[in-house]
């Protein structure tokens, strides 16, 4: 399938069960605990992606500005929340992605979505904007699955969805990978620029006109996150880890593999929302 042609299908994003459960309990109190909300919300790539989708519409005037959950709830208030996680509710039994392990899919986007706000601490980036493309960087590689589960499949036996190869593989049997994907919705969403940079630019960080070090970050917190998944030794880590994209930014391999991500939610994130 064409990039334009997925780009402008219909699709649904699976969110985390889960966390939509706590978060409609949570905002049938009286008085929501926001910090609680935005907690819920910041663990689950496809209600993080609805969020901002709607908060940079250009009904609200913020078109390009709006970065991250907690400004995106500021923005619309509880009342489209409590819309926003019932429609997630009502979409539960579309919650299947042929070829996807959800579970570990949503374990694996909020650790680099972790690994993100950490890298960018370090170098001084926008860790707010650096934990968002983070938790929905691989989004597009859910729109893939769900808008051509075909040729998805035949792709999955050869390589794995989270396969540190995985993005070479897609291009070069579609011309794109998920990345140009997720940036490619990203735009039409109208999100911040840079954000859309990093996204799209995420797997070759140089390709862009200008380079945008957020997509340097991304990358980085991807490679540690899927080396992690395959169990990489560390002869391995060494051979793989892209030089390049961290010497710009400042990074090593030591100190990419000694960030320790940051707890952003509840007591232990992720862990007990899967």
């Amino acid at each position: 399938m064409e990039l334009n042609a997925l780009l402008a299908s219909q699709f649904v994003l699976p969110s985390i069960p889960k966390v939509v459960a706590l978060l409609l309990s949570e905002l049938e109190r009286d008085e929501p605990d926001l910090q609680k909300v935005t907690q819920l919300i910041s663990t689950d790539p496809a209600l993080t992606t609805r969020l901002l989708q709607t908060a940079n519409a250009s009904f609200f005037k913020l078109s390009g500005k709006v970065n991250s959950a907690s400004e995106a709830i500021a923005i619309l208030g509880l009342p489209h929340i409590r819309a926003m996680a019932s429609a997630a509710a009502s979409a539960a039994s579309l919650k299947a992605v042929p070829g996807i392990n959800l579970q570990q899919f949503w374990a694996y986007s909020l650790n680099v979505a972790k690994l993100a706000r950490s890298l960018a601490g370090v170098v001084r980036q926008n860790q707010g904007a650096a934990f968002t493309c983070g938790l929905i960087h691989a989004v597009g590689e859910l729109v893939m699955h769900v808008g051509m589960p075909t040729e998805i499949a035949q792709l999955d036996r050869e390589v794995a969805p989270l396969d540190l190869r995985r993005a070479k593989a897609e291009v070069r049997h579609f011309g794109y990978c998920y990345a140009q994907v997720g940036g490619g919705l990203a735009r039409n969403w109208q999100f911040p620029q840079p954000m859309v940079d990093a996204l799209e630019h995420q797997y070759a960080p140089f390709d862009n006109d200008v380079y945008e070090p957020l997509a340097g970050v991304i990358h980085l917190a991807t490679w540690r996150a899927r080396a992690k998944e395959a169990g990489l030794s560390d002869k391995a880590l060494a051979v793989s880890f892209p030089g390049s994209v961290g010497e710009v930014l400042g990074l090593d391999i030591d100190m990419v593999l000694q960030q320790d991500p940051i707890d952003w939610s509840l007591q232990t994130p992720g862990r007990n929302l899967m």
